[in-house]
């Protein structure tokens, strides 16, 4: 900006957005002075590089405001977890399964640990299969992102909620009414 440019000729863009063309560095100044404006480099790398006369204040107003606009219309996507055990009883796994849905529905990830403790360690098959299990059951909710990983003792895998198209609804075509009746 303004002095710190470094460039000796710098491609020039008025106030207004109009080309004005390759000027000395000191007259983009003086031009950029007279009208109460600062002299912003757009584009550095550029040869020579492009400079613009503009209120680099209102310009970084505006930016800012762009930037906040656009982190409004980020989504943030969580990864929840749910914790198993192996010999999980059948009413704790419709429950966890339930939350699991629940998570998946609201578009957050899900990250599933089975936890083995003691000699459960010797049978991790029983982990797998429940896992397996899981994913047959959520086929139309989630994807395996990540699929099961033995962990030292936690065995773990990450599902993702399937990105579904909106559903259009057909349009309805008006209907022509005959003029003459017999």
């Amino acid at each position: 900006m303004n002095d710190r440019i470094r460039s000796p000729q710098v491609r020039l863009v008025g106030s207004d957005g109009q080309q004005i063309g390759i000027v000395n560095i000191q007259d983009a100044l003086r031009m950029a002075q007279d009208l109460d404006l600062d002299l912003v480099e757009v584009a550095p790398q550029a040869n020579p590089p492009v400079c613009r006369i503009m209120d680099y204040g209102k310009f970084k107003y505006e930016r800012d405001v762009r930037q906040k606009e656009a982190r409004k219309r980020q989504t943030r996507v969580e990864v929840k977890e749910m914790k198993l055990r192996p010999k999980i009883d059948p009413h704790d796994y419709g429950t966890k399964k339930g939350h699991i849905e629940r998570f998946l529905k609201a578009g957050n990830r899900v990250k599933i640990t089975i936890m083995f403790r003691g000699r459960e360690m010797a049978h991790t098959e029983l982990g797998r299969k429940l896992l397996d299990r899981l994913t047959e059951d959520l086929r139309e909710l989630a994807t395996v992102e990540t699929f099961p990983k033995l962990d030292g003792r936690n065995m773990t895998m990450v599902v993702a909620p399937i990105k579904r198209a909106p559903v259009k609804e057909p349009k309805e075509e008006p209907v022509a009414e005959s003029a003459g009746a017999s």
